[in-house]
């Protein structure tokens, strides 16, 4: 039976149990408790360890699940309708330029089946950091010079840790992926690690990869040496299909 790896909160040891050589414990947890500080999650990420957990329940939660759905940046899966939609010109993409209202709306919009928010202030306020420093970015999609949908994540290596993503419009947060899976194909980055297996996102393309598998995955992605730490706000992006 594997055990819990308890994190003291106020224990500035930024270590977690190797999640490659360990088991998880029911529903894939593998550790409890510590913070969100920014160096925290920067090491916890680049084991492929992420916190979720309802803001109402302490101490925090620390996920490495059996089964892990990838997006590889070149194998989106894109419909026919979904094509049309994406000639449509009345909606802009740009990148990191409005990286704490997407925080925010990833934390604030409702969600079928869900109560409260994971992303909470001490987590907002971190990533908040971590963009700053250049590791975690935001995708932005507007129509009529209105805010409608997006996502952000956190870089590293040549790994994107997709985090969250929201919509106010049809297809808008559908968008965001799609923009930032073309981003990272052409930066060279090896896969978007989408955290929860969803029915959605396996029709987009995600694959569920295990646990040793995955491990490998990450390992080879650490060491891709991409220099890219820093604003993405230069980036552009508009559909083709020919990508």
């Amino acid at each position: 039976m594997a055990s819990v790896y308890h994190i003291d909160p106020d224990d500035e040891d930024l270590s977690f149990p190797d999640p490659c050589k360990v088991e998880t414990i029911y529903d894939g947890i593998i550790a409890v408790g510590g913070d969100v500080k920014p160096q925290r999650l920067i090491y916890a990420y680049s084991l492929g360890i992420f916190p979720w957990y309802d803001e109402s329940v302490h101490p925090i939660l620390w996920y490495f699940p059996d089964a892990r759905p990838l997006l590889f940046p070149s194998k989106m899966k894109i419909s026919k309708s979904f094509r049309r939609v994406l000639r449509n010109a009345k909606y802009q993409v740009t990148f990191d330029t409005a990286f704490r209202d997407v925080l925010n709306h990833c934390a604030t919009i409702p969600r079928k089946g869900e109560e409260g928010t994971w992303l909470n202030e001490d987590l907002r306020n971190s990533f908040s950091i971590l963009h700053i420093l250049g590791y975690a970015h935001s995708v932005e999609v507007w129509m009529d010079e209105q805010l409608v949908g997006g996502l952000y994540g956190l870089a590293i290596g040549g790994a994107f840790f997709g985090e969250s993503m929201f919509s106010f419009k049809s297809n808008a947060s559908k968008i965001a992926l799609k923009a930032i899976s073309d981003v990272l194909n052409k930066r060279g980055y090896d896969f978007i690690d989408c955290q929860v297996t969803t029915s959605h996102l396996l029709s987009l393309g995600a694959v569920e990869i295990p646990k040793q598998e995955f491990c490998d995955i990450l390992d080879k992605a650490l060491k891709n040496k991409i220099d890219d730490v820093g604003s993405w706000s230069n980036l552009k992006w508009e559909y083709s299909d020919g990508k």
